[in-house]
């Protein structure tokens, strides 16, 4: 049998109040006698009566929802980023609906307009670029958007992020001072802007090092760890002695298929990966990595997103984060 639903108006007619009394009491309005409130209380218990949320929604014009749209929900950068999102929003009082997109441009219009549907009051986006179509449907809707670990080279939309450029740069420079003149840049698409940045970052690197640019040591791949085989062997015919990784289970990929094929890591290859994830403290010997502070991206991202939905004044909507860069069991010591 079908368990009723109980109703405001079933409380306030138990507690013989008015469904005004019970809201303000559910709201936590003070302006409640002790005595009524303790009664309307008592009701609430005894019927197990909870506040529909949507129904709160329609009077408000507000869901206290937020949409999060992941690329890869099983991916530990994403869902540390997540749980940063998720504990600034229950410090607001907000729910989450987390959507996963696949990393499928397609999907996430769609998944982007399921959550529009549902009325959330704002969006954060984790994708790897946004395309014209997404950009599109975030300007249409009108709801406040905001990216987390993710780039806007427009600035249009709110943006938390590391500097991408600097951090690649600054890995580059690591692995060029110890020696190597082949070191390998493993990314995914170059056609997304965060992608470029880093590309960008590298190429700095060799040339105020005075290494000569090669396009056979840049190399896209999708980021898992499957793909981590295929990787090793462009860098090692590519002649390469180092590499930075710009996925973490891809990095760790190419790290178990580097010491399969009999390479000792760091003093034949070394490697720096980008976020730091906790994965690469488990895998052995342990990643160096660039250190993102990724429960902080997706903190500040939830409560920049609180912002622009309560239309608070905000000083900077792109907003970025210090990193740093730990060295581990890949590499050999860094020269400071």
């Amino acid at each position: 049998m079908e368990k009723q639903t109980i109703t405001i108006y079933d409380v306030a007619r138990e507690a013989g109040v008015s469904m005004a009394t019970v809201s303000r009491v559910v709201n936590g309005n003070p302006n409640v006698k002790p005595t009524t409130r303790k009664k309307v209380l008592d009701v609430i218990e005894r019927l197990d009566y909870r506040p529909n949320a949507v129904a709160r929604g329609l009077a408000s014009k507000r869901t206290t929802t937020v949409g999060v749209i992941i690329p890869d929900v099983t991916n530990l950068y994403f869902s540390s980023l997540a749980r940063g999102i998720d504990d600034i929003a229950t410090m607001y009082k907000y729910n989450i609906i987390l959507a996963n997109s696949d990393e499928n441009e397609q999907k996430e219009v769609s998944v982007l307009n399921n959550l529009l549907a549902k009325q959330v009051d704002g969006v954060i986006y984790m994708g790897n670029r946004i395309t014209d179509d997404l950009r599109a449907e975030f300007s249409r809707s009108k709801t406040p958007v905001v990216l987390a670990g993710t780039v806007d080279p427009d600035e249009q939309v709110g943006s938390v992020n590391i500097d991408y450029k600097a951090a690649t740069e600054d890995s580059a420079a690591h692995l060029l001072a110890n020696g190597h003149t082949r070191v390998a840049f493993v990314t995914g698409k170059l056609s997304d802007p965060i992608n470029t940045y880093r590309l960008n970052g590298y190429k700095q690197a060799l040339q105020a090092a005075g290494v000569e640019y090669d396009d056979s040591l840049v190399i896209e791949s999708e980021y898992s760890y499957k793909e981590g085989e295929a990787v090793y062997k462009l860098i090692n015919e590519a002649g390469a002695t180092a590499v930075i990784v710009t996925d973490d289970e891809l990095a760790i990929g190419i790290l178990n298929a580097a010491l399969d094929n009999g390479v000792s890591v760091p003093d034949e290859l070394e490697l720096i990966t980008a976020n730091n994830s906790p994965i690469t403290e488990m895998a052995r010997p342990q990643i160096s990595t660039i250190v993102q502070p990724l429960y902080d991206l997706g903190a500040v991202a939830m409560r920049l997103l609180t912002k622009l939905m309560n239309k608070e004044e905000i000083d900077e909507k792109t907003i970025v984060l210090p990193y740093t860069i730990a060295q581990r069991g890949t590499t050999t010591s860094f020269d400071e």
